[in-house]
């Protein structure tokens, strides 16, 4: 059995997987308290097309292997578009199974940026297993552009919100 591993471009009819799977993605790496609407407003953009892309591992109507959700949008100092990552997440379950899922959702956020002819912002915001993550991103981007920091925080809720059966 062959299993497919290919990036495809998420549809609306996606979102109540990748509400889901970003409710786990919050889990993991947020440092503050997600707000599920805004959630939604990010997701239902990218999944629409309107201001954003979606790339997902896995078939409509199953679980997602993993996603990224790219937004266009304005930095703060210009009017010139780029394009953002907002969160690039693959399913613990999934992290040790073959195949480098994560590199090929930053290969498609190359793939995007380079079709829109716009820069791409992308980077780790993650206090776990952040060293890992970065030599991915080295070897997928370059050299970094800088450093984050948090300050009186660190990722990964406390205590999560009881979010149900997934």
């Amino acid at each position: 059995m062959t299993i497919d591993l290919s990036v495809r471009v998420g549809t609306p009819e996606d979102l109540d997987n990748m509400m889901s799977l970003a409710a786990r993605a919050t889990d993991e790496n947020a440092f503050v308290s997600p707000d599920t609407m805004k959630l939604l407003g990010e997701m239902w953009g990218a999944l629409t097309r309107q201001d954003g892309i979606v790339g997902i591992i896995g078939h409509p109507g199953e679980v997602f292997e993993g996603a990224i959700l790219l937004r266009v949008g304005e930095l703060w100092y210009s009017k010139e578009q780029v394009l953002e990552e907002r969160a690039v997440f693959v399913a613990p379950e999934f992290r040790n199974a073959k195949g480098g899922r994560a590199r090929k959702l930053c290969e498609f956020a190359k793939e995007v940026a380079n079709e829109l002819g716009i820069p791409l912002t992308i980077g780790v915001l993650s206090n776990s297993r952040t060293e890992a993550k970065i030599r991915l991103y080295q070897r997928m981007f370059g050299e970094p552009a800088g450093v984050y920091f948090l300050y009186g925080a660190k990722t990964g809720l406390e205590n999560p919100p009881d979010r149900g059966p997934e």
